[in-house]
């Protein structure tokens, strides 16, 4: 008997396993094309929240919002083929520990590769919102972008000017904002979303 509820608790932690596995590194795009009345967001939690039932048990509470986190790491990134051409926005949430609480990837269109980093950087910033981050660091390997943010360059394509004001704006809602440019190979994971991004049509 013992032997039997110890296989059952292994299977039931691999099921939970696979199903943060598939909530955090999968781009779900067929899943979400099959069902348009759901985004990235809805359905990651509700992977989330169906690893969390499994894994309680019969009658565990379903969590009623996301964990918040005081500080995250963001890393954002853009990547446009041609430039412009097919473009793509990736970020990656880490934890000040390394772990990593979320990866996006969003599909731009025909677009340039400064219209995909500030995507890229938008993208990130509004799941950590979500998250109820309070503190960001944000991490991007475009160093024009750094340079606007940071008012050290002007911004003078009108197309970047809306996306301008629009990351100042939700940087402006965190309590603590650090902005730093750092080269392309310590940006990697970002990079990998926004051409998946591409390839995929997330």
């Amino acid at each position: 008997m013992q032997k039997k509820d110890d296989k059952a608790l292994k299977g039931k932690a691999l099921q939970v396993a696979v199903l943060r596995f598939i909530a955090r590194e999968e781009p779900l795009g067929a899943t979400l094309s099959a069902f348009p009345q759901l985004d990235r967001v809805k359905l990651r939690r509700a992977l989330e929240r169906a690893a969390n039932l499994l894994e309680g048990g019969p009658g565990a509470e379903e969590p009623e919002a996301p964990p918040a986190y005081l500080r995250l790491r963001l890393y954002s990134d853009g990547a446009a083929r041609g430039n412009p051409g097919p473009a793509g926005a990736g970020a990656v949430l880490v934890e000040p520990s390394g772990q990593v609480v979320d990866k996006l990837g969003k599909f731009l269109g025909h677009q340039t590769n400064n219209y995909a980093e500030y995507m890229g950087l938008l993208l990130g910033l509004k799941r950590a919102r979500e998250l109820g981050v309070s503190e960001v660091e944000v991490f991007a390997d475009s160093e024009l972008m750094i340079r606007q943010l940071s008012g050290r360059y002007q911004v003078k394509s009108p197309s970047l000017r809306t996306l301008y004001v629009e990351t100042l704006g939700l940087l402006n809602e965190f309590e603590r904002v650090k902005l730093m440019h750092v080269p392309r190979e310590m940006n990697r994971a970002a990079d990998e979303m926004s051409n998946r991004a591409i390839d995929e049509r997330m």
